[in-house]
């Protein structure tokens, strides 16, 4: 549904709001429309909102005159120009302060700009394309976000999945990521390990997969990619918490954190497969994930 709504969007010169959690891949989707667009030959230029500052929200975009300020020792081209006709993505635009806005509004509604220091008013060629995790509705109702600018930019919104919505993805996604950060060598999941990473929450999506998979391939000697590697697990380190009481200043631990750790030290020191996992540890194989996505 998402990619469908890209490719009816990309041919056209409406304005596109990503909406969706951190991780998610947002700059790639606006990517898309952008390559999908008639217009993909021209530059594709990315904005950082988050904690632009006024002066440098004016100088990035804008751009300067020689002289404009301290510093200013020559002319310098902003973004808006660097765009050349082709898509100014602006991340995290909800980050955006009131202030800022403004500018960005008046730049919408005129098209036009002038450079920091300068005086000629120059013509903006650009589409727009915005993205952010935070809730536009919810902030234009707490009046920390215009909603004149919000109904300037929300043209066609595009809801970005998490990686809890899309968990069928998940084994193909984990492959590809594996073919990136261990190149050449042919690194694959057991069937374990795919059905503990289909239970894990991942609120970092996929940002938070890679930078799993890629701890995890670092683990591995192999070409296998275990559970223990996942829980970056040391079976040898690690003794048996059935002989452990309390944790090493002396303190007692909880009956959840004694069964954490015996679950970890399980799935580290058990060769065999889930379900005779569960078997010896007389639980479901249902409630074996359920657990481990917990830990």
């Amino acid at each position: 549904r998402m990619l469908a709504r890209v490719m009816r969007v990309a041919p056209s010169m409406a304005a596109v709001m990503l909406l969706g959690e951190t991780g998610t891949g947002k700059e790639l989707v606006a990517r898309a429309i952008h390559e999908g667009s008639a217009r993909a030959a021209r530059p594709f230029v990315a904005v950082d909102c988050s904690g632009l500052t006024e002066t440098l929200f004016e100088s990035e975009l804008f751009g300067y005159e020689k002289g404009a300020f301290t510093g200013a020792t020559h002319r310098k081209q902003g973004l808006i120009e660097a765009a050349s006709g082709g898509p100014l993505f602006l991340d995290e635009i909800g980050a955006l302060p009131l202030t800022l806005q403004v500018k960005l509004l008046r730049l919408l509604e005129t098209g036009t700009f002038r450079r920091v220091g300068g005086v000629e008013v120059l013509a903006a060629d650009f589409r727009l394309i915005s993205a952010t995790h935070h809730d536009l509705e919810a902030m234009v109702k707490a009046e920390t976000f215009r909603h004149d600018l919000y109904f300037r930019i929300n043209t066609f919104p595009i809801h970005t999945p998490s990686l809890r919505e899309r968990a069928s993805d998940l084994t193909l996604l984990a492959q590809s990521l594996l073919s990136r950060v261990a190149a050449g060598r042919a690194l694959h999941l057991s069937s374990e390990a795919s059905l503990l990473l289909a239970e894990m929450p991942f609120a970092g999506n996929i940002r938070e997969l890679r930078n799993l998979l890629e701890r995890a391939s670092l683990l591995a000697d192999g070409n296998e990619i275990e559970p223990r590697h996942i829980l970056d697990l040391d079976v040898e380190a690690e003794a048996s918490p059935a002989t452990q009481t309390a944790n090493s200043s002396g303190t007692w631990l909880t009956l959840k954190e004694n069964e954490h750790r015996y679950l970890r030290w399980a799935l580290a020191a058990h060769q065999g497969d889930r379900p005779t996992l569960a078997r010896r540890l007389g639980v479901s194989e249902r409630t074996l994930f359920r657990k481990l996505g917990n830990l």
